[in-house]
């Protein structure tokens, strides 16, 4: 419990220096969680995170199958509230251009990221692709606040808007046959 309550706290704290600032939210989320997760394991005794969520799948934030259903609710909340905020007469103009980057976009950077992590880091066939299905997803939690701080033209605000929350489920669902083909294959 108290690792939940830290949570939540220092995503407050995130939240309220990126409003103090005029920062988008996303910026001090990313810090404070590279300090609390893998930076930690560098000034610890013993390597261990100051925050672990799961810990051998018995103890922590969310011991066996709590973190599934705690996640499962999450992205649904998200996926959901982004849904919500998009206006059908936003694609009158712009349709085509949204069409293209949910298409050829996701095809691209599908295989473009593979054949990288391949080339580049030297991983596997299977991770490397797994890692692309990964990255398709620009996702609106942080466009959003990028939008909110940054004016731009209506037209381009309403494409990047839009891909973002489209863009979530077809990325989950690429993830997810990837993985699904991988645990088989």
């Amino acid at each position: 419990m108290l690792e939940l309550a830290g949570i939540i706290i220092l995503g407050i704290i995130a939240q309220w220096f990126a409003w103090r600032l005029k920062l988008p939210a996303i910026l001090p989320l990313i810090l404070i969680g590279l300090l609390v997760g893998p930076i930690s394991t560098l000034y610890t005794a013993d390597g261990s995170k100051l925050i672990e969520p799961v810990w051998n799948g018995e103890k922590g934030l969310f011991p066996g199958e709590g973190l599934y259903y705690f996640l499962s609710l999450a992205i649904s909340i998200i996926l959901f509230e982004g849904g919500l905020t998009l206006k059908r007469s936003e694609v009158r103009n712009v349709g085509p251009v949204i069409s293209k980057l949910i298409t050829v976009g996701t095809l691209v950077t599908f295989f473009g990221a593979g054949f990288a992590a391949h080339f580049l880091f030297d991983l596997s066939w299977q991770i490397s692709f797994l890692f692309s299905s990964l990255i398709i997803v620009t996702g609106p939690t942080v466009i959003t606040p990028i939008l909110r701080n940054i004016p731009l033209k209506k037209d381009i605000s309403a494409v990047l808007k839009w891909e973002g929350i489209l863009i979530d489920p077809i990325g989950a669902l690429v993830a997810v046959l990837v993985f699904e083909f991988i645990s088989v294959g």
